[in-house]
């Protein structure tokens, strides 16, 4: 590979601050921030107002429990999770699981590159397809930081985009009339009736993105070539990474949520993206839907960059091969391309795009738990007994609903 997945950093000295470790699990989190998430979360606050905060909660939850499995596996094996799959399989089942992973990481691409073409139409007046060539054109541009600049650079610029990302997605929350006494009312577990239950099937369901599992335990590895006495502090260092990053995009979702509820029940339908920015700016005022629109930009542009990271650390993994970064951006670039071309709709491509990510989703995470679980694998450092059930638990919820989607996708009730 003439850029390798994650240049090797060297890990920093005893002297330098403990928070200096932190950066990969913040990579990770645009996942729980892409274009995906923002429909469901306006969508839940402006139709059933407060009552849908604890999904977002327990979705968080869940999320910090799957990254740090993933990154704590990265640490202690030295290898990425698809390379590990890999290693259990032969060569057909190697290429088999790569399909399915591409076909994951290619609907990913498609949710990333339509949101960040709608920003653009929003902000610019952009054709959709020309939008979406900015866009992919803006992701190489990032790639091109990690593969020359390595990894350290990169975190650095997704950092600095979430931060644009947290800014255009709650800027309305302070002018909003949000009633927190409601807000904290919201944490309780209830719903009403089906439609409520549904949507915090698909807000909970979608949260974790089979390709965040696979791409943490990469950049895990190869930000910190560790050793076993430096594994302690690593672990200690990843927790605190993962647990800041989730609560930062965590925030940002219930942020979401909490504004469409205090200003947008009952009011302008929020079932797409173009929807929602449009029911913002008409009720928060046009500079609020601005820095919504250069929110969801960014969340595009990070969000693909990331996802062609993924892309390479499983194609490397699984295949034993090295692809250059542009030209994995390019593979998962083009069906995206072609899907704006052919003038689908954004908001039924969206939905197709989840559904398939919903059938990669236990690919990933039932082999994670596992691995993680094993003596043979980790070593004293496998899951302890609590954490183990945690871990399977998550799994059952997640694939159950997964499914549960699908079913109700297809059947044309959802």
């Amino acid at each position: 590979m003439t850029a390798q997945v994650g240049e090797v950093t060297a890990e920093p000295r005893g002297q330098r601050r403990f928070a200096w470790l932190w950066g990969p699990a913040f990579v990770a989190a645009i996942a729980y921030v892409d274009p995906g998430n923002v429909a469901a979360n306006l969508t839940a606050g402006s139709r059933y107002g407060y009552l849908l905060v604890w999904v977002l909660v327990v979705a968080n939850s869940v999320a910090l429990i799957v990254q740090y499995l993933s990154a704590k596996l990265g640490l202690v094996t030295s290898q990425s999770l698809p390379q590990l799959i890999g290693d259990r399989l032969g060569r057909g089942g190697r290429i088999a699981f790569w399909v399915q992973a591409e076909l994951v990481a290619v609907a990913t691409d498609l949710a990333e590159v339509l949101g960040g073409a709608i920003a653009l139409h929003i902000l610019f007046g952009l054709p959709l397809l020309a939008g979406g060539v900015v866009v992919g054109a803006v992701s190489m541009l990032l790639l091109t930081v990690q593969s020359r600049r390595g990894q350290r650079p990169f975190e650095f610029v997704v950092m600095g985009l979430l931060l644009v990302i947290a800014v255009g997605f709650t800027a309305g929350l302070f002018v909003s009339g949000v009633s927190w006494p409601q807000a904290v009312g919201g944490l309780v577990p209830r719903f009403d009736g089906t439609e409520s239950v549904l949507l915090a099937a698909s807000m909970l369901g979608a949260t974790v993105m089979p390709h965040a599992i696979y791409v943490h335990s990469a950049l895990a590895r190869d930000r910190h070539r560790s050793s076993p006495a430096s594994l302690p502090r690593l672990l200690r260092a990843t927790r605190w990474d993962v647990a800041t990053s989730m609560l930062v995009a965590g925030a940002v979702n219930i942020a979401m949520l909490l504004l469409a509820a205090g200003s947008l029940q009952g009011g302008a339908a929020t079932d797409s993206i173009e929807g929602a920015h449009a029911a913002i700016a008409g009720t928060l005022g046009p500079a609020v839907g601005v820095l919504f629109a250069i929110g969801l930009l960014a969340s595009g542009l990070a969000s693909t960059s990331v996802g062609s990271y993924a892309g390479a650390a499983i194609t490397s993994g699984l295949l034993r091969v090295r692809i250059p970064l542009p030209v994995l951006r390019l593979i998962t670039l083009v069906p995206a391309l072609v899907v704006l071309a052919l003038g689908v709709n954004p908001t039924w491509a969206l939905v197709l795009s989840q559904v398939l990510l919903s059938f990669g989703i236990p690919f990933a995470l039932v082999p994670l738990v596992w691995l993680t679980s094993r003596r043979t694998v980790m070593g004293g450092l496998a899951n302890r007994p609590l954490l183990r059930v945690l871990a399977w638990a998550a799994v059952v919820l997640i694939v159950a609903l997964n499914v549960a989607l699908i079913i109700l996708t297809a059947s044309g009730t959802a």
